[in-house]
């Protein structure tokens, strides 16, 4: 069984590593095709998009498997072995119900909503589309499966599975019979519909609670998704469209892209080398290994989108940098480094703004020219704190040495080259988003592989395995959120909030300052991603309500998520120091604070002055 096993795992990444592959390849033909020939790959748009649904797909079965989706887990919290294991067992059997049902109405799309005689190239439409139902039912065997049950509790999966296939009878009606299933079929159909109408409140409220305890958000988006639209009487197999929809969106093609690039960084040596080239170009001024920790922090998070990774990646050579060779005191080098782990997400290619761009229909162009001066204001701040820190310490400074300064050049020249390509190419509108994406991946692979040789062909999986679950976690909440998008949008909820909050709240100013609390709380709650997916779409129609420009929206948005990694009592940055530093959480608490509130003071600088975000964009 455990060779099986092993064998089907190897046939996913493989699938998913090729997929990626080959969605950072067509882009690049598809360059070579225009400038040499004057033409472009066949069906190159039709074949990138399917790629993605692949992707995102075998992404979330092996985000599945290695049980990394994105979730709240308040579990964290709770000491007690017995109550972390029933709430496992619990939010097991959710995810196995809802998916279950997920993966019948893909099977329903796929087969009735599709044209067999659409062609992508020579493949039909149906055979890409096959990955959803077969996607789905992978991730509900194993949600099953991954339930930690015993002895008779283990019939408990099953009737979860089960169950979730009653529920999907009108999907599976409709699979069977197409649209004229005879009448008991109907009639049955329309009692599931009276059901989910009775049992809708407590249903949801159910649903938050288990994302709260750690249920896969996607699984929530996913369950919230069907229990509204089937207690309106509406088909449940809309959901499979919405997620087919989602993840055939040519705009979130840089996504994985630039989630990958990020990865080929931080497992390779660049990290050491860029530490190595900031200090001898920075460490003769006061404070100078604050700008280069700070300038570094930020070019390893703009690619990753993720600050967790930068701390892991890089807290561990800062540190000793900071703390044995130029002096500084512990507390305040890990206040530091922990406040700078996010540092980055204003400054492109930041995978978060082209989260917001495809969430918001915002140009991505305009996203980050919007978001460069605050980003730029935010390091500035950093480096200030710093170097005043320096003087007040009285860090000595180290002598410059021009040899030593172009050699570190010299070694980290390749990574420096790489964000000043992606900006001169993207701006100057030579390249697509996308295909800065997958010159982006190109780029990295050759110089990480073959340039510098920090890593070996068989070192590949090891980086794949480590984006995979990002990417996967992403796109599974893509792609279920926007079924629930869909619902809300067709309800008018968005704007019914927006008038009642317009009329219940006149003053701009005042809905600014509850909208930068709240932002704090979600990026205290959840992951920046999530975030966006989920509480971004609500807040929009708001924006509009009071007048306030998408990009500045957009910006608001990130700028709080960031600080609101590293506000107490359960800021995810300050967990991961804690972990990284080996230091008690309150005590990281306390070193982070004056870092905490002079990110603050940025965040309502950029918030009360649009014309930090807006300036920009005008020339674009």
């Amino acid at each position: 069984m455990e060779k099986k096993q092993s064998i089907l795992w190897k046939i996913e990444d493989i699938i998913c590593w090729v997929s990626m592959g080959f969605l950072a390849a067509v882009p690049i033909a598809e360059v070579i095709a225009r400038i040499f020939f004057k033409t472009g790959v066949p069906a190159s748009s039709g074949i990138m998009i399917h790629l993605l649904l692949v992707v995102g797909l075998v992404s979330g079965m092996i985000t599945t498997r290695q049980q990394q989706h994105l979730s709240i887990e308040f579990l964290q919290f709770i000491s007690n072995d017995k109550v972390k294991h029933v709430l496992s067992i619990i939010t097991n059997l959710i995810a196995a119900f809802i998916i279950t049902i997920v993966a019948w109405c893909s099977a329903s799309f796929v087969s009735i909503g599709l044209s067999p005689w659409r062609m992508i190239g020579f493949i039909p439409d149906q055979v890409f589309a096959l990955v959803m139902p077969i996607g789905y039912a992978v991730m509900a065997f194993r949600f099953a499966r991954l339930t930690p049950v015993r002895g008779a509790g283990r019939i408990l999966p099953v009737l979860a599975v089960l169950g979730g296939t009653f529920f999907a009878l009108p999907a599976i009606s409709k699979l069977i019979w197409g649209f004229d299933a005879p009448d008991m079929v109907f009639a049955v159909n329309d009692g599931l519909s009276m059901l989910a109408y009775y049992i809708r409140i407590p249903v949801v409220i159910i649903l938050i609670v288990s994302a709260m305890l750690g249920c896969p958000l996607f699984v929530v988006m996913g369950g919230l998704s069907l229990i509204l639209i089937q207690s309106s009487w509406g088909e449940i197999d809309v959901v499979a469209n919405q997620v087919y929809t989602a993840l055939t969106q040519s705009s979130i093609i840089a996504i994985p892209l630039f989630t990958l690039v990020g990865f080929f960084l931080s497992e390779s040596k660049a990290g050491e080398r860029l530490v190595h080239t900031f200090r001898s170009l920075f460490s003769w001024l006061p404070g100078g290994m604050i700008i280069a920790t700070v300038v570094i922090c930020a070019f390893f998070t703009s690619f990753t989108g993720a600050s967790g990774v930068t701390i892991l990646a890089l807290g561990g050579i800062l540190y000793t940098i900071l703390i044995e060779k130029s002096k500084y005191p512990e507390k305040f080098t890990i206040g530091l480094l922990t406040s700078v782990g996010g540092i980055g997400l204003l400054f492109p290619p930041s995978v978060p703004l082209l989260l917001v761009g495809a969430t918001t229909m915002t140009n991505t162009m305009h996203l980050f020219a919007g978001g460069f001066i605050p980003g730029l204001i935010l390091v500035a701040a950093m480096i200030i704190f710093g170097i005043v820190a320096s003087r007040r310490n009285k860090i000595p400074v180290e002598k410059f040495q021009l040899k030593e300064a172009l050699r570190g050049l010299k070694g980290a020249v390749w990574e420096i080259l790489l964000p000043v390509l992606l900006i001169i190419g993207y701006f100057s509108g030579i390249l697509s988003l996308v295909e800065i994406g997958a010159a982006a991946v190109i780029y990295i692979f050759i110089i990480e592989v073959f340039v510098n040789r920090d890593l070996k062909l068989r070192d590949l999986g090891r980086v794949f395995s480590k984006a995979v679950p990002i990417i996967g976690g992403v796109l599974s909440i893509l792609a279920l959120s926007q079924a629930l998008s869909y619902y809300i949008v067709d309800t008018q909820a968005p704007e019914n909030l927006a008038r009642w909050m317009s009329s219940a709240i006149q003053s701009k100013v005042l809905f600014l300052l509850l909208l930068n609390l709240a932002l704090l709380v979600v990026g205290c709650l959840m992951d920046i991603f999530s975030a966006i997916l989920i509480v971004l779409p609500l807040i929009v129609p708001l924006g509009q309500a009071y007048g306030i420009d998408p990009v500045h929206l957009g910006i608001i948005f990130i700028i709080n998520l960031e600080v609101g990694f590293l506000t107490p009592p359960v800021g995810m940055n300050l967990f991961l120091a804690t972990y990284r530093f080996e230091k008690p959480f309150v005590e990281i608490c306390r070193y982070v604070f004056p870092f905490l509130l002079i990110q603050l003071a940025v965040v309502f600088l950029v918030t009360y002055v649009p014309w930090l975000s807006t300036f920009l964009p005008r020339f674009f």
